[in-house]
């Protein structure tokens, strides 16, 4: 499911919810300038370096690279390795990849890193539609520290629940949701035009916030749960714990952010 646009009207220009709309975006232009292509995103070097990883967080001063073996074929990455690693036997040759950030610098480059043009265009989608309305709740100070807060909250959830994970974590998807989370609380009832993708069949529908926003956060801990049983299958890669951290966060505060809540009409309005 993509939403369209919702039925929630705006007092003020989101002036906050499009300079993040544009910093992701510039961000993700120099990442790729800097190795890696349009479509499929930034290199792992850019990965490595502007992405938080667990297993740096909860081991104070220990850096992460990824190795490779030298092959006839080639360099060929064989995983993440940190500081105090044993390296598989057969290593013959590694690269390392990444630059030598501070930790606490990750924390915050990690959310503007996005791993590929459908990654970053998913979530600049979801962050205006639903932005821009959080933001309007609030005014713009606020609302950029709920945010920034949103992504901390996201990350802290992943980080906790696997601390000696080596895999990058990057993406605004974490404290997007903390904007989901906002949205689903103050409109529970506003009205989502949505577009609906099941395998050949495709559609248009309106839906209630809490129905979308809902079966959203449904899936987020239905993969995570998954993940968690089956580490090795489960995931795909997706930060879900990031996620269901940063959805929880912007529910639980967002009443005591939030002052101009809007009256929700409904249905959209006809002209």
């Amino acid at each position: 499911m993509f939403p369209i646009k919702d039925n929630i009207p705006t007092d003020r220009f989101p002036f906050v919810t499009v300079l993040l709309i544009a910093i992701n975006v510039i961000v993700y232009l120099l990442a790729i300038r800097h190795g890696g292509s349009f479509f499929s995103g930034p290199d792992t070097q850019e990965v490595v370096k502007y992405g938080a990883i667990p297993y740096t967080i909860t081991h104070n001063g220990a850096h992460c690279a990824e190795f490779a073996q030298q092959t006839i074929t080639g360099t060929q990455p064989i995983g993440m390795f940190c500081n105090g690693q044993r390296l598989p036997d057969g290593t013959i040759a590694h690269v390392t990849l990444g630059g030598s950030l501070p930790t606490w610098e990750t924390v915050f480059t990690s959310m503007f890193m996005h791993g590929s043009f459908l990654h970053i265009a998913g979530n600049m989608l979801f962050l205006w539609i639903f932005g821009n309305n959080v933001e309007d709740s609030m005014g713009p100070i606020k609302y950029i520290v709920f945010y920034l807060l949103g992504g901390l909250a996201a990350l802290a959830l992943q980080v906790a629940v696997g601390p000696n994970s080596t895999a990058p974590t990057i993406g605004a998807s974490g404290a997007i949701a903390a904007v989901l989370g906002g949205y689903i609380v103050l409109y529970p009832r506003a009205r989502v035009l949505t577009l609906v993708i099941l395998i050949f069949f495709v559609t248009v529908i309106e839906l209630p916030a809490l129905v979308m926003l809902g079966i959203w956060f449904a899936e987020q801990a239905i993969f995570g749960a998954v993940g968690l049983t089956n580490p090795t299958g489960g995931g795909g890669g997706v930060a879900y714990f990031a996620h269901i951290g940063g959805f929880a966060f912007g529910a639980a505060t967002i009443k005591l952010l939030a002052t101009n809540v809007k009256q929700v009409t409904p249905r959209f309005p006809v002209y």
